[in-house]
């Protein structure tokens, strides 16, 4: 698999090329020199102009209003925000300030050297990897690289229905999704993660007629209650008085049932407990596998066809 340059916000603060290139004038030099993209840590954002400022190695680093963004002007907010956080950025000039090493970096030029490089050359089924950066109640948006935007909208989350992607993932969480589709026209990137969270098969194997397992209320319903055993697998029981969504329960696994796609519980007990959210398992190893074109997600035996087509 061809190694991916291009990776969201964050990902290569910590290394230990970028920490050589940012911690020394020389470095930043031998950076512009090379056009490296690096990253640092903003910890100021002037009050007038809204210029970033980064501290590389005794060096400021300085990131105009009109050099954060790639493709539009941007928003106050979205400026005063990236302080305390990682941002990629190109070195584009050096030079002495008051009498003070000062780098004139540019975001605006990272960004846009990895949508020419990398984000324009993706195509529907592709593998990538992403940091969540915010969650609206349709979806989380999600860093593509270099800060580049997607949108994970809640229903490719997972085959099990979610109220907010907040319910399935944290803030900043590195995660896999697969590219969905690409609108030419607005540039806007929608991904989904519910095609590595495995097949229905894949996720049925793990539990077993018989057992009691937990899970997580997802819908009350008057026939009956649907509840969450994987971020890919919910099974219904009978109604049970008190049992509201959202709840912990513990469940008895009554049948499997790979024909119809179904799991048949009974609800032991239910409580009024948030379980931590954990990271999801995926089925497909992004490492190995870097695109999918296809994805059947019922059984073979099942008459009803599930499946997404990329």
């Amino acid at each position: 698999m061809k190694h991916n340059t291009y990776l969201p916000e964050g990902a290569i603060l910590g290394t230990a090329e970028n920490r050589e290139y940012i911690s020394s004038y020389q470095g930043l030099e031998n950076a512009r020199r090379e056009g490296k993209i690096l990253e640092g840590v903003v910890n100021l954002c002037d009050s007038d102009t809204y210029t970033l400022h980064i501290d590389l190695g005794g060096v400021d680093g300085i990131i105009y209003r009109d050099e954060c963004v790639y493709g539009e002007r941007a928003k106050d907010i979205a400026i005063i925000t990236r302080v305390g956080k990682p941002v990629c950025f190109k070195v584009m000039e050096l030079k002495t300030v008051n009498g003070k090493q000062t780098a004139i970096l540019s975001r605006k030029e990272a960004q846009r050297e990895c949508i020419e490089s990398y984000i324009a050359s993706l195509t529907p089924g592709k593998i990538i990897p992403a940091r969540i950066t915010h969650f609206e109640p349709f979806g989380a948006f999600v860093d593509v690289g270099c800060g580049a935007v997607a949108l994970l909208t809640v229903d490719c989350v997972s085959v099990s229905r979610i109220a907010n992607p907040s319910e399935r993932f944290s803030l900043r969480d590195e995660i896999y999704v697969v590219v969905k589709s690409i609108d030419k026209e607005t540039n806007r990137i929608y991904v989904s993660t519910k095609e590595l969270f495995g097949t229905w098969e894949e996720n049925a194997s793990m539990f077993s007629p018989g057992q009691t397992v937990s899970g997580i209320v997802r819908s009350v319903e008057d026939y009956g209650i649907f509840v969450e055993l994987a971020p890919n697998l919910a099974g219904l029981a009978e109604y049970r008085e008190g049992v509201c969504e959202g709840q912990f329960c513990a469940v008895y696994i009554k049948s499997i049932i790979p024909d119809k796609m179904k799991v048949k519980l009974v609800i032991i007990d239910s409580y009024d407990f948030t379980p931590e959210i954990k990271p999801c398992g995926y089925f497909v190893d992004p490492k190995e596998v870097d695109s999918i074109s296809r994805w059947r997600y019922s059984p073979t035996t099942c008459k009803k066809l599930v499946e997404t087509v990329f």
